[in-house]
């Protein structure tokens, strides 16, 4: 027999993979609750947001059901046929959300550094505009996604490099990808979006001050804050108040 190609696989695929086998071989039952993310991270070997991502995985693909306040349930076998049939396929080279999150720490954190040096009145003019938008739309209860990539849009232009550029392009393309809008519809709510308008605020204030340190502590404090709202218990009890998601261009 011939070798095959070896393909390499996210992290979180190989995990939403062993527990597709488990439910498949029967192991969890349909309708049977999942054991907790620790339990599972414990088990696995692996880190408690790795986990997260392989759920929000197997949810899109219509294996589980995440019950925010009560946890993440088994779907059975006609329930799952019909769902994996209307579901989204993903891509194997999608990013697992928190993962993208931590990696935008690093570089979004030194493009705020280096912003505090390069940026122009026409960046930071832009960078306002953008947090206005922001606050329109949440005021509304739509998702301020425009405004949020306006604003990072913004300040990585004002570096001046074209590859930062269009790596920060290639985060907000993924922030679109049907794992972080699965992730989202769980957690993201009105008060967690005004706590991120006003974490925007603090870097665009860094930068316009010229505070290279303060910019990128306050870019590294709003991507943990972003990580820590989209990583608490799926079992906590107090319930979402739903946003609108914005009309796709």
């Amino acid at each position: 027999m011939p070798l095959q190609t070896v393909e390499p696989q996210r992290l979180y695929r190989q995990i939403a993979q062993q527990i597709r086998s488990l439910i498949s071989a029967g192991e969890f039952a349909p309708g049977q609750r999942l054991p907790a993310e620790r339990d599972l991270a414990c088990q696995l070997g692996v880190s408690r947001p790795s986990v997260r991502e392989a759920l929000i995985a197997l949810e899109v693909e219509g294996w589980v059901e995440v019950l925010t306040g009560s946890g993440v349930y088994v779907l059975d076998r006609s329930a799952r046929e019909a769902a994996t049939r209307s579901s989204p396929k993903l891509s194997p080279d999608e990013w697992g959300p928190l993962e993208l999150i931590r990696a935008r720490k690093v570089i979004e954190g030194e493009i705020a550094f280096m912003a505090t040096s390069h940026a122009k009145a026409e960046h930071t003019d832009a960078m306002l505009r953008a947090i206005r938008h922001m606050q329109e739309d949440a005021d509304r209860g739509v998702l301020p996604l425009d405004g949020d990539r306006a604003f990072h849009t913004a300040l990585v232009e004002s570096c001046g490099n074209i590859v930062l550029v269009e790596t920060v392009q290639r985060f907000w393309d993924s922030r679109r990808g049907p794992l972080f809008e699965a992730l989202g519809g769980h957690f993201e709510t009105m008060d967690s979006w005004h706590a991120a308008i006003a974490e925007h605020r603090a870097i665009l204030d860094a930068v316009q001050r010229r505070d290279a340190q303060a910019a990128r502590l306050a870019m590294h404090e709003h991507m943990d804050r972003s990580h820590a709202r989209f990583s608490v218990s799926w079992t906590r009890t107090t319930p979402n108040k739903a946003l609108k998601a914005p009309a796709l261009p």
